[in-house]
């Protein structure tokens, strides 16, 4: 112990007399030790503990998958008499519980007020094993009949609208135009589906299906018995779904399969693939810094070859001269150490900021782990210190004599050469890895900007407008409304057109199962639909290709006409002309306010838009009159010409001015609504990847510097001496140019090899682009070699400025 204490309190002088190195080798550390403690953090948090529900580890879902349409999800929600008879007849499940979402309308005595909320199954809190933060939960006698209405709310909506305020419990409030009773107020991480109200509802064997009293499906998720596994119960499902399709026939596809999966891996979904990409692109951040650590170490170590030689010949042991190196690193750990502590507490925090809203579940809190900091540290510090062995290992080798009689300068020898050289290239080849990762994401990034949408999404403003229960329900309601609301709006200055439609592009919400007259087929043929007014496609900007567009005619008179896309021609009449057949819809058969055994009549193909998101391939599409149905929400589209955000408060108003009552929500654009949904998870990879990868080549270049500026140091006597028998200034940058350039393109060729061969482990993270992209790749090694060869610049330039005889007197 006192020989420990001897080395710490020299370790410290000794550091202390070197800043630069110091400095340098901290800095580096805490960047690899806090990067790996966010993503342990994010580990944690994310994939370990997700949820806050109880067995939360055996809780699952399942989808009914069309196996004709291979690269969609399946249908994943169920009706109320379809979820009970799953929930009778199984025979894996502790128990199962179900959430359909649901708009609730509230009036304050000012405005009213629109919320999430939902239907929830009576005995969801006590199925997840949360209970309440005021009050009390849900119980299952609260789904009776004969039970008062009563409902509760979630602790962000009890925060932001009604400031805490302990007393609200046990108040009745008006919710869609029914009185209910708040019973409760759950905790701040229990937001299931993001929902803020949660009404229990009566549990029925009764088709509620477009009867504007109970929400058409529910998402389910159920708890595996103890000792079912995944596969027994898909296997139990797939039996009990067989045998419900019968049944429901309009909800099943001819040919399906059942598709399940643990809760977890549905909440995470691919955020889990790009949490292990992060993962694994820390952790050889965190080596290229222990790498970039060696070699400094190695470095120091050869510099102090004659002191510790000295320490030698004095009766110190190998084992005693490695110890004292060895705390050397240890302090430099503890100080590392200290400073990646502060690094990944700030930094998480900007990583949870960064990470797309919706990736994952509301209840999932993502913050900093001290389980994962003690985990990051310990696999730092024992690489920190293996990384430190080794130079110390071969500061105390070879021979006493000659490190006695040879210069400090130049008793480096071949072997610390060698060593140095192998860790310079394996730098270069970890960055190459880290930024051909980081390019990928960028040009995948780029490609989903790059897609045709079929329409210009700029200044596109887009408002839902919700209308609370026995309000503008019918098809002639909607009429009048919307006709004076699109009047008024496109009147407003700064409006260039204004439609209103049921979904927002580039998705569209309704499909249905088609009949085409005189068209035979084995396979069921289906085709989204979507409800618009005839200023639709000239708001969008879209292109009509051949017959007319919708006409205020047919919106007026709810004719029965529709404009089809060019994928719904080119799949149902593939040598014909469109114009003039017919076409029967018929989900439309099952909604009471909408025509019955009702045939439209093409009048139209406009160019195919978007409706599937940005990824997927367009699906055939038609476009009919809004108002044949008064059946489900609809959106009001404008288009601007500056920023749609600024004319909000405007369209608000005009809309408020037709009817006072109608709240709207999902306000915003198209631009944002696709940044949000579509371009926020790729360019999260991005930042994520590009600042591992920028951290990553700024060590290489402080790597790749530090070692070829002390090797000049090391041979100032020997270019001394070249330059004195008639050797350039060109000839010794030449040299020493060359010497780097042959490490730096050894690493790149090593590297490549490897992001090779890594390409098809990491192709589902790109989209749009080949996982082995020669751009990425060519434009990566050209970055490495010109920053790599900046740094050899530096040193090599400082060789050829070398007086010869202040070298030769060097020692």
């Amino acid at each position: 112990m006192r020989s420990l204490w001897q080395d710490l309190r020299y370790a410290v002088r000794t550091l202390a007399k070197s800043p630069g190195f110091t400095a340098v080798a901290v800095l580096t550390l805490a960047l690899g030790i806090g990067a790996t403690t966010i993503i342990f953090s994010a580990i944690d948090s994310i994939l370990i503990h997700p949820l806050i529900y109880k067995d939360a580890d055996r809780l699952m879902s399942w989808v009914i998958h069309d196996v004709s349409k291979p690269t969609q999800n399946g249908r994943g929600g169920f009706s109320l008499p379809e979820y009970m008879d799953f929930d009778e007849q199984n025979h894996s499940f502790e128990g199962m519980q179900g959430i359909a979402a649901l708009d609730v309308t509230y009036f304050d005595g000012q405005n009213t007020l629109l919320f999430d909320g939902s239907y929830v199954t009576p005995n969801t809190f006590d199925f997840v094993g949360v209970g309440p933060l005021l009050g009390r939960s849900l119980t299952v006698d609260d789904g009776r009949p004969d039970s008062p209405p009563v409902f509760t709310m979630s602790y962000r909506l009890w925060t932001t609208q009604f400031n805490q305020d302990p007393k609200i419990v046990g108040t009745t409030m008006t919710l869609n135009g029914m009185r209910r009773t708040l019973v409760g107020i759950t905790p701040p991480r229990f937001r299931m589906m993001n929902r803020d109200i949660f009404i229990p509802i009566e549990m029925k064997h009764t088709d509620v299906l477009g009867s504007g009293t109970f929400p058409a499906y529910f998402a389910v998720r159920a708890r595996l018995k103890r000792g079912v596994t995944l596969k027994d119960a898909t296997a139990d499902l797939t039996v009990i779904a067989n045998r419900l399709s019968t049944v429901y026939q309009k909800d099943y596809p001819m040919h399906f399969s059942v598709i399940s999966s643990m809760a977890n891996d549905y909440i995470i979904g691919n955020f889990r693939i790009t949490l292990y990409a992060l993962l694994g692109a820390v952790l050889m951040l965190l080596l290229i810094a222990c790498t970039n650590f060696a070699n400094l170490s190695l470095a120091r170590a050869t510099a102090r070859e004659r002191e510790i030689a000295v320490r030698s010949s004095l009766g110190a042991g190998r084992g005693r001269l490695v110890q004292q190196l060895l705390v050397e690193s240890f302090v430099l750990v503890i100080a590392a150490s200290a400073v990646g502590t502060l690094f990944g507490y700030v930094g998480m925090q900007k990583f949870a900021d960064a990470i797309p809203p919706g990736t994952l579940s509301s209840s999932t809190a993502v913050r900093f782990s001290l389980p994962a900091l003690w985990i990051a540290l310990g696999i730092s510090t024992v690489a920190i210190l293996l990384c430190g062995l080794a130079p110390a290992l071969h500061a105390v080798g070879g021979n006493l004599n000659e490190r006695l009689m040879g210069s400090g300068k130049t008793g480096s020898g071949p072997r610390h050469g060698r060593l140095r050289s192998v860790l310079v290239v394996a730098e270069v080849a970890l960055s190459i890895v880290l930024l051909v990762g980081a390019g990928m994401a960028m040009r995948s990034l780029f490609a989903m900007q790059d897609v045709d949408l079929g329409f210009n999404p700029t200044n596109i403003m887009t408002a839902r407008v919700n209308f609370p229960p026995g309000r503008n329900n019918t098809a002639d309601q909607k009429r009048a409304f919307f006709q004076q609301v699109l009047t008024r709006v496109a009147a407003l200055p700064g409006v260039k057109g204004a439609t209103v439609a049921m979904s927002r592009p580039p998705y569209a919400g309704l499909g249905s199962e088609i009949t085409v007259p005189n068209k035979t087929h084995t396979d069921r043929w289906n085709s989204l639909m979507e409800l618009c007014s005839p200023t639709y496609f000239s708001t969008l900007g879209a292109n009509v290709l051949r017959g007319r567009m919708l006409s205020d005619e047919d919106i007026d008179t709810a004719r029965h006409v529709a404009v089809i896309n060019e994928q719904f021609a080119r799949n149902y009449f593939a040598n014909e002309d469109p114009i003039g057949k017919t076409v029967k819809f018929n989900f439309l058969d099952r909604l009471p306010d909408a025509p019955h055994d009702a045939y439209f009549e093409i009048v139209g193909v406009v160019r195919n838009i978007r409706n599937q998101g940005v990824k997927d391939s367009t699906q055939p599409q038609a476009f009919v009159p809004y108002t044949i149905t008064g059946a489900f929400p609809r959106m009001v589209l404008v288009r601007t010409t500056a920023d749609p955000l600024a004319m909000l408060p405007s369209v608000r108003r005009e809309i408020s001015a037709v009817d006072s009552g109608v709240p709207l929500t999902q306000t915003g654009s198209i631009e944002s609504f696709l940044e949000q949904s579509t371009y926020a998870g790729p360019e999260f990879s991005l930042i994520m990847m590009g600042a591992t990868a920028g951290v990553g080549l700024v060590l290489v270049v402080i790597g790749v510097f530090s070692v070829m500026a002390y090797s000049v140091s090391l041979q100032t006597h020997d270019i001394g001496i070249r330059m004195a028998v008639g050797a350039q200034q060109r000839d010794v940058l030449r040299v020493v140019v060359r010497r780097g350039a042959g490490l730096i393109g050894t690493g790149i060729l090593l590297g490549l090899l490897i992001s090779f061969a890594l390409a098809r482990f990491v192709a589902s993270q790109f989209w749009g682009v080949a996982a082995t992209d020669p751009l990425t790749f060519a434009a990566v090694a050209l970055i490495v070699a010109v920053t790599g060869t900046v740094a050899c610049l530096l040193p090599a330039r400082r060789a050829s400025q070398v007086d010869p005889l202040l070298a030769l007197r060097y020692e």
